[in-house]
Formats: C-alpha cells, structure tokens, sequence
C-alpha cells in the first residue's frame, strides 16, 4: 500500500483526505490511500511517518516552519520563505521539503490581479503567509503583514490599523486561521470600511467557503476568493513531487 498523509495538530476542517481518496479511486489506484495524521507533539512525526509507511506528507497548521529541523533537504523556494508544506520521503528515508503554496497561490491569484492591485496587506505571519509573501515580491506587489504584535512598519497591528491603511491595500489576503471551521463566527479584526469595489479579499481558508471575512468584504463591493482552488492546485503539485523521479 502507498500511503500519503496530512500532518496537523487538528484536521477535521480539512478537504485534503477526501480529494486524494476521489482522485486515487478515480484513477483506480487500489493501493493508494491518503490518511489523516493528527498530532500535538512534531517530535513524534519521525515515529509516525516509518509506522504508517508514508511515502510523502502534506503539512497544515502549526507545523510548517517547525517542521524545518527534520529535512535533510530542501527546494531553493521553500528554503526562501522559510516554511514547507509539502515534504518527499526520499529512498533513504531521509525527508526533502517543499512549498507547493506557492504555486497553489500564484496561480490562482494572478487570474484575478487588476492594474489596481500594486499594495498589500498580507493578514497573518505564520508558514502560509511566508508562501503568499514570496509570491507577492516575485510579482512586484508591495506588501505588509498585520499581526497583533508589529513594530509600525513591515508589521502592522491589528489594533493600530488604520481605514486609510485598508483603502491603501487593495490587496487583503488572510491566511489567519480566523474564520475556520468549526470557529466561522470570527473574522480578522480590520476596519472593513476602508474597503471598496476595487479591492479584492482572498482568503486562504476554503471551509466554509464563505468566510466571514469575505463577507464583509462583500457588504462593501470587494471581489472576494476563497483557498478551495488553491488547495487543489497545491495538491495536484504535491502528487508531481512524490511521483516524479528522484530529484
């Protein structure tokens, strides 16, 4: 049995499983399964990988830069953002870690960009926000994080965000877990009504697939996105990366 699995500390909102599982038995892949692998402790992660035989692994919340100390390898990409989410188990068992997000993002949200969206604010500065970062700087997009501790410049704070700050950014991307089920009463604390028909809202999480972020977003004109296609187009980058010929 080839297995692949999702590493997180809590994975009951995650679509991953039941994608991989149709695509497996689309393809008629009978000895392909894809399980879930919750876990409070990273340490344990050796462990777990040799005795459920993985092949490769996906890495969700809170475990993508902590994951960094157990590869033996990294992909330049993910080297310069500073997170992994998708990792290889080598031959030799040894681990070699990548940022499919990356790709996942950038090209779901290049389709949506307009001439208007040359600012930023990027909600977040955890392993997914280092994805949408190094995304925004490759295609010339100025940025800042939001985080309840900033230092005024690169990082802002939540409780000193300003409406001019927002209407500045037509750019919001959150990739806070705020929002996510089962928690889809809460919502980035930002002066929505800074936003406008120019703006567009992404927000990284996909369930449910209108967050309240979105939402407000929306009472104000913004074109709104949610993190469904980008989790398919990391996924389908993910499988390239455990099938494909040692690298």
């Amino acid at each position: 049995m080839i297995t692949y699995a999702l590493v997180g500390k809590k994975l009951g909102h995650s679509f991953s499983k039941a994608w991989f599982t149709g695509c497996f038995e689309r393809e008629g892949l009978d000895d392909h399964r894809y399980i879930n692998l919750e876990t409070d402790d990273i340490a344990e992660l050796p462990y777990l990988i040799q005795q459920h035989g993985i092949s490769g692994f996906n890495i969700t919340i809170p475990y993508k830069e902590a994951i960094l100390p157990y590869l033996r390898a990294i992909d330049p990409a993910a080297a310069n953002t500073g997170a992994v989410n998708t990792v290889r188990v080598q031959k030799d068992g040894s681990w070699k870690g990548y940022n499919t997000d990356i790709t996942g993002f950038r090209e779901t949200l290049v389709p949506l960009l307009k001439p208007c969206h040359t600012r930023a604010l990027i909600l977040g500065t955890g392993g997914a926000a280092k994805a949408v970062a190094y995304v925004l700087l490759h295609l010339g997009i100025e940025f800042q994080h939001v985080s309840r501790h900033g230092d005024g410049h690169q990082l802002l704070r939540y409780d000193r965000l300003t409406m001019l700050d927002v209407r500045n950014a037509p750019l919001i991307i959150n990739t806070t877990p705020l929002g996510m089920s089962p928690d889809v009463q809460s919502k980035p604390d930002i002066p929505y009504e800074g936003v406008d028909k120019y703006h567009l809202l992404y927000d990284l999480i996909y369930n449910p697939t209108r967050t309240r972020f979105m939402e407000q977003g929306e009472l104000y004109g913004a074109q709104v996105v949610n993190g469904y296609d980008m989790l398919i187009r990391q996924a389908q980058e993910s499988r390239k990366i455990w099938t494909r010929t040692e690298d």
